[in-house]
């Protein structure tokens, strides 16, 4: 439990640090929602599919370069802990694609 409360804190830690960056990006989806949902014709439903394609692609290639932006490999991954943290970064990445490529998927599927 201690891993998991050390690991919160440090994602805080780097969240302060890079707040701006955070509220511009958050901004930036903001916006792009709004036109979205602006736009009669858009086409969530039919967004959907290459929506979670992109968001499985980005899990899958933070779950290969992560370790290699840290300095470490997948073979220095010894502990659950290690292991839960790069699934749950993974995750988070693929999760954050998905919240910017649905939009603008959805914007391209009303433009057609």
């Amino acid at each position: 439990m201690y891993e998991i409360w050390l690991v919160l804190n440090i994602v805080w830690e780097i969240a302060l640090g890079l707040w701006p960056l955070l509220l511009a990006a958050g901004l930036l989806l903001a916006v792009l929602v709004v036109v979205a949902v602006r736009q009669p014709a858009a086409g969530w439903r039919r967004a959907l599919p290459g929506t979670l394609l992109v968001a499985v692609v980005v899990a899958l290639a933070a779950v290969l370069l992560v370790p290699g932006w840290v300095q470490s490999s997948l073979a220095d991954m010894g502990y659950w802990v290690d292991w839960a943290n790069l699934l749950a970064l993974a995750a988070a990445a693929g999760a954050v694609a998905a919240a910017f490529a649905w939009p603008l998927l959805a914007l391209r599927k009303a433009a057609r």
